[in-house]
């Protein structure tokens, strides 16, 4: 029975997961406890409490044998900054501190990636039953605070996983109102393009609602509008507020009709990028929606727009119609990625 420690490291958040590789079977985990990134100068200090708090409450030796770190930020040969935390990974320096070796650091989406082969039947939702095969590639894409893409091929019995930078491609408006929206954005920030992410994303989320808003679409509820403006007077320090969360509620819940439609238009753009990457990578062994949005926004997904845009693509439609697309429920797919990758080194 080999041990095996697992990590999802964020600018907010660090997720440890302690998991048991029996010769024979699945994967198990042994304990699992999360910790506020900002709170430590490193990695290695959270790592050496999380190891001495589950050897006190498991009653084991809890020493692994191997690990693997999902980051977020662009991982170059196993060193890593992190995008929105003041941290420096190096793999090498972490196992001599650490005394674990070997430790590979994995971008976070590629942990995505890998973590769809370990879900279950209950961590996803079929949202188009298409026409499986098996052989075909696998495509996963993913908004959170970003807009995350890669893709997997069959390789034998196993799958490589390969990274994309598909969420800086270029936004493709397909109405007039989103031609309008991108002329918003652009002159906004001062760009001279504006990519997909800008616009399917947590970001994304409140750009529309910006938009409609000084579009003057709908009146604005004094909740939302609250909050956004927090969020905006907080420009270049730390957010206290999340108004991409309150206008995704305000929309479920069918109370303000200026978050409805920035839903309607997000979902829509989602649709279409997603029926994009489709296009390029015929995945007919699944297209997974993963991230944290997808879930917590299922209901509006469900509703037909999603699926309409992803196959509103003119002759090619009944293409991306055989296209299987399931919804990522399972919010931790990135930290069992990371276990499934360490399980191999």
């Amino acid at each position: 029975m080999r041990l095996i420690l697992a990590g999802d490291i964020g600018g907010t958040k660090t997720i440890l997961r302690l998991v048991q590789q029996p010769e024979i079977g699945e994967i198990q985990t042994l304990y699992e406890e999360r910790y506020s990134s900002r709170n430590y100068t490193d990695l290695v200090p959270i790592v050496r409490q999380f190891l001495a708090t589950a050897a006190e409450k498991t009653g084991k030796d809890t020493t692994p044998q191997k690990a693997c770190f999902a980051i977020a930020g662009p991982v170059v040969n196993n060193t890593v900054k992190l995008t929105n935390l003041a941290w420096f990974l190096d793999s090498q320096r972490l196992e001599q501190e650490l005394k674990i070796a070997p430790i590979s650091l994995i971008n976070d989406f590629a942990a995505v990636s890998y973590g769809v082969l370990g879900l279950k039947e209950e961590d996803i939702y079929t949202l188009q039953v298409g026409k499986p095969q098996l052989l075909a590639p696998v495509a996963v894409l993913g908004a959170g605070t970003g807009l995350g893409q890669g893709f997997l091929i069959k390789k034998g019995e196993e799958f490589d996983v390969f990274a994309s930078e598909g969420g800086h491609a270029d936004f493709a408006p397909r109405s007039e109102l989103e031609f309008l929206l991108l002329k918003y954005l652009l002159d906004k920030h001062d760009i001279q393009r504006v990519s997909v992410e800008r616009v399917v994303s947590g970001l994304g989320i409140i750009a529309i609602y910006q938009f409609l808003r000084d579009r003057s679409y709908a009146t604005e509820s004094p909740e939302i509008a609250q909050i956004v403006s927090t969020w905006e007077k907080q420009a270049g320090s730390e957010k206290s507020v999340d108004p991409a969360a309150a206008i995704s509620t305000a929309a479920l819940e069918g109370r303000d009709r200026l978050s409805e439609q920035t839903l309607r238009m997000f979902v829509e753009a989602y649709g279409a990028e997603a029926g994009n990457l489709a296009l390029k990578l015929l995945p007919y062994n699944g297209l997974y929606v993963a991230g944290g949005i997808a879930p917590k926004i299922l209901p509006l997904i469900q509703e037909g727009n999603f699926l309409h845009a992803f196959t509103s693509k003119g002759r090619m439609r009944s293409i991306l119609e055989d296209v299987p697309v399931y919804i990522v429920l399972n919010p931790q797919v990135g930290l069992i990625g990371a276990a499934l990758y360490a399980a191999k080194l």
